[in-house]
């Protein structure tokens, strides 16, 4: 049974998301600030973690970012706030996907089923045709998981590093957003792209020389992003 830590200060929203996750077969811890977070997570090792970004003692960047430190566990954000930038800030420091209140329980329990379906499918299923992918600098092992670049070893969410895969896998093929959106989220997930330009983002800090001038991750406009290497 799937493990899933909900961490917000509304008791009624935590609550509510508890039955509903729970009525889907998916055990729930919750937490109702960042300190006790912080503790529970040590404690638990949730499969997926659902955090607020308001929360008193530590706010929801600080857990993410201090979560992050240690492991690559699913996290998605919940915010009441309208600012873009909010939820920017929350995927570049890690989060894997948000969602913005309100929302409907039907949708955070289907992104909660997507994330933890492309973790589990990661680490449960692995594919029989895994190897060892190179190029352009960058060596990604399918099977350990593991990504070098330039020589140095470089650690990845799990959703940066779907993404990196199926980038290298159809080198210097364009893949449309759609598809890779798709391939990484999921055929149900209910999100805009904008994770996905993020995501990119952060690849592209981490494996180019260049993260302003980007030489693998190329993007080709109106239509989506290619790998050359």
């Amino acid at each position: 049974m799937p493990k899933v830590m909900v961490v917000d200060d509304e008791e009624s929203l935590l609550e509510a998301i508890r039955y509903a996750l729970s009525r889907e077969g998916i055990e729930v811890v919750t937490a109702t600030d960042g300190g006790d977070a912080m503790r529970d997570f040590e404690a638990e090792r949730p499969d997926l973690v659902v955090l607020d970004l308001m929360l008193p003692t530590l706010n929801g960047w600080d857990v993410c970012r201090r979560i992050r430190a240690t492991s690559q566990v699913p996290i998605l954000m919940l915010t009441a706030r309208d600012a873009e930038v909010d939820r920017v800030v929350g995927l570049e420091m890690g989060a894997d996907d948000y969602v913005t209140k309100p929302f409907s329980l039907r949708e955070l329990v289907a992104r909660v089923r997507a994330l933890l379906r492309r973790a589990g499918t990661a680490a449960d299923n692995p594919r029989p045709e895994m190897a060892v992918l190179e190029a352009g600098g960058v060596r990604l092992d399918q099977e350990r998981h593991e990504v070098s670049v330039r020589g140095s070893q470089v650690s990845l969410p799990l959703k940066e590093f779907e993404l990196l895969e199926i980038l290298m896998e159809n080198r210097n093929r364009v893949l449309t957003r759609q598809t890779l959106i798709d391939r990484v989220w999921g055929y149900d997930y209910v999100g805009d792209t904008k994770t996905l330009d993020v995501h990119v983002k952060r690849l592209r800090a981490r494996v180019e020389e260049d993260r302003h001038e980007p030489k693998l991750i190329v993007t080709v406009r109106g239509v989506g992003y290619r790998f050359d290497g």
